[in-house]
């Protein structure tokens, strides 16, 4: 049996010491806002994966643009007085109504049009580009939180677990772990569906090992078994004697895995990461019901999750656990800006991405979407940031890991946002965006074979992209540290067809997407 697919069924793994693209990965650094709560035992990362591509134009509306939308998805878009307000320009789909008390209580963070340069529509190559955090022009075998796990276990799984880390670094809810925690040689998660039904593996009779690939692999397997059995006492003592202070609808699977969560983490389970999943998002045909289309398939899925993750919060917040756990949705790709003639929508581009807990930045980080009057027909939403800074931001805040490792751990042009915050902040962000806008114009627009794109900067480091609409990076028009002041660059389009193209400016921390139209 391979490696991985046993991996599949044990869900257990080991891990070796890794060098990423030649950086050395050095040691953790702490960063002081979460200074109240131990790095080791006390912060839990939650990872949402909705399967499937999850249609972020029909989760969050850009209200500003809904006369657009109407005109390119109207089979599809729900009745603009039915979308529930967050900001004067922005809404949630009307099935989400436990995600918009999560909002007004200062619990939610909305990250607009997140994704990759050069997006893959394959729901495989996507997800692994998602849970590697590598470019989408790389295969990189390991993921990136089994890379962080690895920086300060390169030993793993030998020895493990032990006195002074006894319990799982992560778990996955389900039967097949996440690729997230994929070290070098394996993987740092387990699965588990009921931590009340963990039946004992048999280990076997112990005896010398053959000096062959078969006692090599039989190694392997004893060292995963025995393991597997010593972690599955730990999470069984911590399911006793945890305990849920509000019930979870039983006919929520998502709920019942952020159920079983919960208990782990009020029962002591010092396990730092958990991988829960929904499914059922490639909607491709019977998105909506025909006739009203605030329901339907996906109104069903945004359902289960805004009920599950408001019922998590509020178990959360009752057993004192709130400032302990943040929370974060993925998905491989968002949707096409226009819907097909199924009632559906196909694979495209980038999607808002949703931040849960009380140590949120609470708010709408980003601008709302631009949707062109005319998308081409296999238009996506055009990137705004790099998911990588999402990544990179929630490991630096809450797991205290410093920039430059940051960097060694995903990309070199890492830009920190601000996901996180103390958890002290009652009051949700107003604002549209986190701080200081950036000034940019493109001119003429629309263009023909010239155009020049205008910006200031404060004296940083600048990269000035043009991107299709496809979410292709097709020109890099500057990269390079400018000095303080106005600068222009010049956009030569010669051999360029028609259409609707997007420029993105990043500026030490800031970004910019904006479209503009070749004539």
């Amino acid at each position: 049996m391979k490696r991985r697919k046993f991996l599949k069924a044990t869900g257990t793994a080991i891990s070796l010491p890794i060098l990423l693209n030649g950086w050395p990965i050095s040691a953790i650094a702490r960063r002081p806002i979460f200074n109240a709560i131990n790095n080791e035992t006390g912060r839990v990362l939650v990872l949402i994966q909705l399967n499937g591509g999850n249609d972020g134009l029909n989760t969050v509306l850009p209200r500003d643009q809904y006369d657009r939308l109407a005109n390119v998805r109207g089979n599809i878009l729900v009745p603009e007085n039915n979308i529930l307000g967050l900001t004067d320009t922005l809404g949630l789909h009307p099935a989400m109504a436990g995600t918009q008390a999560l909002y007004d209580n200062a619990r939610l963070n909305v990250i607009q049009s997140v994704g990759y340069p050069n997006q893959n529509r394959s729901h495989f190559r996507s997800t692994d580009i998602w849970t590697s955090g590598s470019p989408a022009e790389e295969t990189w075998n390991t993921g990136w939180l089994g890379r962080y796990l690895e920086t300060g276990h390169p030993s793993f799984p030998d020895n493990y677990p032990n006195g002074e880390y006894p319990h799982p670094f992560a778990i996955t809810m389900g039967s097949v772990v996440s690729e997230t925690c994929q070290g070098s040689a394996a993987n740092f998660s387990m699965t588990l569906n009921d931590p009340f039904s963990l039946s004992p593996l048999t280990e076997g009779e112990p005896g010398t090992l053959p000096d062959t690939p078969y006692g090599e692999e039989l190694s392997f397997l004893r060292t995963t078994i025995a393991q597997t059995n010593a972690y599955a006492d730990s999470i069984l003592g911590a399911a006793s004697g945890g305990n849920n202070a509000v019930d979870y609808p039983d006919d929520n699977r998502l709920a019942q895995q952020l159920k079983n969560v919960a208990l782990l983490i009020s029962g002591g389970l010092e396990t730092k990461v958990y991988v829960v999943s929904l499914g059922g998002f490639d909607t491709h045909a019977n998105q909506v019901q025909d006739g009203n289309t605030a329901t339907g398939g996906h109104a069903e899925l945004l359902a289960q999750l805004s009920t599950a993750m408001a019922t998590f919060q509020a178990d959360l917040q009752q057993l004192g656990l709130e400032e302990r756990v943040v929370s974060l949705t993925f998905s491989e790709f968002g949707r096409q800006i226009r819907s097909n003639d199924s009632l559906g929508t196909d694979h495209g581009s980038a999607a808002p991405l949703l931040v849960f807990g009380k140590c949120v930045n609470p708010g709408i980080l980003g601008d709302n979407p631009e949707i062109p009057e005319q998308p081409e027909p296999q238009a996506g939403v055009p990137m705004q940031y790099d998911f990588r800074d999402v990544y990179g931001s929630i490991m630096m805040d809450w797991f205290e890991v410093a920039e430059n490792d940051v960097r060694s751990l995903l990309y070199q042009e890492f830009q920190y946002l601000p996901v996180l915050q103390p958890c002290a902040t009652t009051k949700t962000q107003e604002t549209a965006a986190f701080g200081q806008e950036i000034e940019a114009s493109f001119f003429p627009n629309p263009f023909r074979e010239w155009a020049t794109i205008r910006f200031m900067s404060n004296g940083e480091w600048v990269k000035l992209s043009i991107y299709n609409s496809l979410g292709s990076e097709i020109r890099v028009l500057i990269n390079r540290h400018l000095p303080a002041g106005e600068h222009e660059a010049r956009f030569d389009a010669h051999g360029l067809p028609p259409g609707n193209y997007y420029f993105r400016i990043q500026l030490d921390g800031r970004q910019k997407t904006k479209g503009v139209v070749k004539a």
